[in-house]
């Protein structure tokens, strides 16, 4: 039993305090300063890497006469190239996590401007399968996702107005680089052209550097005695200590407190003897709240015997409570909070994947953990993996994805949030994935055949460019119009990508009518319109469907699943052109499989009060069932 005396504290040196996690709190994202300049970088590596992206179409046109080939093996090249960088997409949030958004893009920034480089050299259109398609490809997705959650790891409260203002830079790099390839090609050929944009794409490494990481945590500030003491509790709880009997040192500790609080002073609790439960508890003059905490859950006064004497345990002013069983149980308060101190000092990685919200870049008021707790929200998002505070991880320690490919913690943690399968047995998601795949599927088709589409007409060679500058701009001025509008609460966000994704398809199929330079603009304008919504509302409507617990995971597999779409979707409209001789057949199919995956979404409430009857019908079952 353990056997407590009380005695006057000294005022002597204060004692020296083990640093744990609760010695610093999550600071919440800055909402500007700093951020802005991280804004500029993403919103021109932007203009950049999509202003190439899309205007591709036009390189591929000069390749098809240049190498005298046929619409479907030159678009290859194209689909490559962005399945590649979408389906990248779960392996590049692996590396960011581990190495942070800064040194990924500038990585991404070298290896698409070596594989744009050497495709200069090329004597067919098989190298530059490999050159621009992966090389070029998977260095672009290197810079794809960073771009984004360096923004949202810099915003909350400005979040949408800061990703809405980074991610039109896609809009106006189309606008740009379109009449700009066009001069290029005509000045210098496409191998010149090619490698002046190379000289740009470099440009990225120096946007990419504004990516600084984040501080997310500081020095926690004094807390009151009402903290320490709902604090003390928490630990309590989190430590899951057993109350003894009441013939246990309980009814001892109890007493003591009693003492303390009906004598009134600075008292402090010890044990006669270090080789049993050591503990100390300090409590001040007049903290009557604290006292009385004490007296109210006197089991908190109690040490696990198989702790005791490895640590000394400081109730009261400090509020620390360092043990190896936390260590064991992984969960501090701070842990709770968020803090991504205990993520990078056991792991050494960035962490910035472990957020929940990394990939969100819609209004915060959408999301109704926000919504409840504005200030708190910072810390509930963050994602602690599994063996965080265990003490036990090694920071070079490598585990093997597949079995077969060793990689760090951090990596494996972010690849295998992404890559969850699991998910797809969720009706909802079943459905949105195929409506997206359809989407991916048509989605470049227009980008890189509209050109070539406008020559047949007659049309001049830089008038057909700009029509994909037209696309551009509409789509700027989409996404900010759809994505304002979205935030309304009078608005359903699902009817609206719903309704958009249809009208898209609709325009699209019907472009094959437009047989003038005006019936031309009209159609590019609106499919450059409607497709913001695909872009700038994929994560919003996951969120609203799903939850923000399982954004990540969603999101990945949609990246994956949108590579796939976009690697088959032009060869199959160039094949149809080679077999037809137009390309009216490849606009119907990619205007078909568009609207039919708005279509299909219009049915998500009707599958989503499916799925609830059927769960209540279960529990219900459940609940029923005699017991044996």
């Amino acid at each position: 039993m353990m056997q407590l005396r009380v005695k006057k504290m000294t005022h002597g040196a204060p004692a020296k305090k083990t640093p744990t996690n609760d010695d610093e709190e999550v600071v919440p994202p800055p909402d500007g300063g700093w951020g802005w300049a991280v804004v500029f970088g993403s919103f021109m590596i932007h203009i950049i890497a999509d202003g190439f992206t899309y205007t591709l179409g036009i390189f591929i046109v000069e390749l098809m006469w240049y190498f005298d080939e046929g619409s479907e093996r030159t678009s290859w090249i194209a689909s490559i190239m962005v399945g590649v960088t979408l389906g990248s997409g779960p392996i590049v949030s692996s590396l960011v996590n581990k190495y942070g958004c800064r040194t990924i893009t500038i990585v991404g920034a070298l290896i698409a401007a070596f594989g744009l480089g050497i495709s200069t050299l090329a004597n067919g259109v098989t190298t530059l399968y490999v050159t621009i398609g992966l090389l070029a490809g998977f260095g672009f997705g290197l810079i794809y996702l960073p771009a984004i959650v360096s923004v949202t790891c810099y915003f909350e409260k400005k979040r949408s107005f800061a990703t809405g203002i980074a991610v039109c830079g896609s809009g106006i790099g189309t606008f740009i680089f379109a009449p700009l390839t066009e001069a290029l090609i005509k000045t210098y050929g496409w191998r010149g052209a090619l490698l002046i944009i190379t000289a740009i794409t470099l440009n990225c490494i120096i946007f990419g550097a504004l990516f600084r990481p984040l501080e997310t945590t500081r020095p926690r500030r004094k807390r009151t005695t009402s903290e320490m003491a709902v604090e003390m509790i928490e630990k309590e709880k989190l430590m899951a200590i057993n109350e003894e009997s009441d013939n246990s040192p309980t009814y001892s500790a109890r007493r003591s407190v009693d003492d303390i609080v009906a004598n009134g002073g600075t008292r402090q609790i010890v044990q006669d003897k270090p080789t049993s439960n050591t503990l100390t508890v300090s409590t001040a003059v007049g903290d009557a709240s604290l006292a009385r905490m004490a007296r109210s859950q006197p089991h908190l006064l109690q040490v696990p015997g198989d702790v005791a004497g490895e640590d000394n345990r400081k109730f009261g002013s400090y509020g620390n409570l360092p043990s190896n069983r936390d260590a064991e149980m992984g969960m501090t308060v701070s842990s709770r909070k968020g803090s991504t101190a205990e993520t990078r000092s056991h792991h050494g990685g960035s962490g910035v994947m472990y957020r929940k919200d990394a990939l969100y870049s819609g209004s915060m008021l959408n999301i109704p953990e926000y919504r409840a707790d504005p200030k708190g929200f910072s810390g509930s998002v963050m994602r602690i993996p599994d063996d965080a505070g265990s003490g036990t991880t090694n920071e070079n320690e490598k585990v093997k994805v597949c079995g077969l490919i060793p990689c760090s913690k951090e990596s494996y943690d972010a690849y295998k949030e992404m890559m969850d399968f699991g998910l797809l047995k969720d009706p909802v998601f079943i459905l949105f994935t195929i409506s997206n795949f359809c989407t991916s599927i048509g989605f470049n088709v227009p980008y890189v055949y509209i050109k070539d589409k406008a020559l047949e007409l007659g049309i001049p060679s830089a008038d057909a460019s700009f029509l994909l500058s037209v696309v551009g701009i509409a789509n700027t001025i989409g996404r900010v119009i759809l994505g304002y509008i979205s935030d309304k609460p009078w608005l359903n966000r699902l009817w609206l990508y719903n309704g958009a994704l249809t009208v898209c398809g609709l325009a699209t199929a019907f472009s094959a009518f437009c047989d003038d330079y005006v019936s031309l603009i009209v159609y590019c304008a609106s499919f450059g319109f409607t497709i913001g919504a695909y872009v700038g509302l994929t994560s919003v409507i996951l969120v609203d469907l799903l939850g923000l617990e399982k954004l990540t995971n969603a999101f990945g597999l949609l990246l994956l699943f949108q590579g796939i779409a976009s690697l088959v979707g032009p060869p199959i409209a160039g094949r149809l052109k080679d077999n037809l001789g137009s390309y009216d057949a490849g606009f119907y199919l990619a205007g078909s499989m568009i609207a039919i995956s708005g279509l299909m979404l219009f049915f998500i409430p009707c599958l989503q009060r499916w799925t609830k009857s059927k769960t209540k019908v279960s529990d219900v079952s459940t609940k029923m069932a005699p017991i044996h």
